[in-house]
């Protein structure tokens, strides 16, 4: 017999209600806040630790901006681990090229070099970039770890730095657990900081 559809009521009679099923209408949380970030001061690294365990995968969303510069790297190591165990590839797009980059052994998991520069310092006042990250599988201990990520910049092409799109992925070659993330930027090598208003938001996904 093949089933065409299914209306609320037949699944509610067909299943009985109970602490294991979905009763059809109770909502749901697919996404558990796990804690928000705002710099309220400039400093060079933001981290989240003891994250737990008992999520399938990690999302973050971020509003980055740096103190000084034309442009402000954004990078992700996980676990605080600065060795080259990480792989990632980039496309870039700034409304007039496109180009595509990649690290094969990398120090970070998200790569600001190669990757996604948001607004700094000498950009104009007030913008800010923005980022959407997914971390799959963050806890499984039988695979290496993969990231997403979706980042964008703009200002109306108000200053000599262009907009820009990138998609980037990433993975670090390790089956641990993820339990840290830290987004840093150029503090040691440029002396960019992240700026205050910076925000990033840590969610877990059931």
């Amino acid at each position: 017999m093949a089933v065409s559809r299914l209306s609320q009521q037949s699944i509610q009679q067909s299943f009985p209600k109970g602490t294991t099923l979905w009763d059809g209408t109770t909502a749901t949380s697919a996404f558990d806040s796990l804690g928000t970030v705002i710099v309220s001061s400039a400093t060079s690294a933001v981290t989240f630790s003891n994250i737990p365990a008992t999520y399938t995968h990690l999302h973050i969303r971020c509003l980055t901006r740096g103190v000084t510069g034309s442009t402000c790297p954004v990078y992700l190591r996980v676990n605080s681990d600065s060795g080259t165990n990480y792989s990632t590839h980039q496309i870039l797009g700034n409304g007039s090229t496109a180009y595509a980059d990649g690290h094969a052994n990398a120090s970070y998991i998200l790569d600001g070099w190669g990757g996604f520069q948001s607004w700094s310092g000498d950009d104009l006042a007030n913008t800010f970039g923005v980022g959407i990250i997914d971390i799959l599988d963050y806890a499984n201990t039988s695979k290496f770890k993969t990231a997403r990520a979706l980042w964008a910049r703009e200002n109306n092409a108000s200053t000599p730095v262009t907009g820009r799109i990138v998609f980037e992925s990433g993975a670090w070659r390790n089956t641990n657990a993820i339990t840290t993330l830290t987004f840093t930027t150029e503090a040691t090598t440029y002396g960019i900081n992240w700026a205050p208003r910076t925000e990033f938001s840590l969610y877990g996904i059931k």
